[in-house]
């Protein structure tokens, strides 16, 4: 096995910086959108509602600013990555069991791809983000204590 010069590891290592930033930055601004559309307070009825069939309390409805606006802001900062992915995967759970679940194991006839692509797709960036962290190009730093 070749050993990699300091060069080429540096070279390596600023390249997964890079895919870290991107992937920070693409699902940090998708989720942030759904959250600004719950603007502003109080969380919209329906949400509420969602909660109310499942007999948990309203109140958990304000969770939905934690991870759709606060947690999506920090890591598109870069600040307790690991915690605000956490966070929205948390939430994509939840979004998941409220509003999809007779989607979930099943096909959309249209496009014949998995219905829930799209919140699987969010997801899993989250998880991979929560277990890789921030990388360099943020404020919290590769090794930073608030990352």
């Amino acid at each position: 096995m070749a050993i990699l010069s300091n060069r080429a590891a540096a070279n390596r290592d600023s390249g997964v910086d890079a895919a870290l930033l991107v992937l920070r930055l693409v699902l940090g601004l998708l989720i942030l959108m759904h959250g600004l559309s719950k603007l502003p307070p109080p969380p919209p009825d329906y949400l509420a509602g969602m909660l109310a069939k499942l007999n948990l309390p309203a109140v958990l409805a304000w969770g939905v600013y934690i991870g759709e606006i606060v947690a999506p802001i920090l890591l598109i900062v870069g600040l307790w990555t690991r915690l605000a992915a956490a966070v929205i995967a948390i939430n994509l759970v939840f979004a998941v069991l409220l509003a999809h679940t007779g989607e979930l194991f099943s096909i959309d006839k249209a496009t014949g791809g998995y219905a829930l692509e799209l919140q699987a797709m969010f997801f899993f960036t989250a998880v991979a983000l929560a277990i890789a962290g921030a990388g360099r190009f943020s404020l919290g730093g590769r090794y930073g204590p608030l990352n």
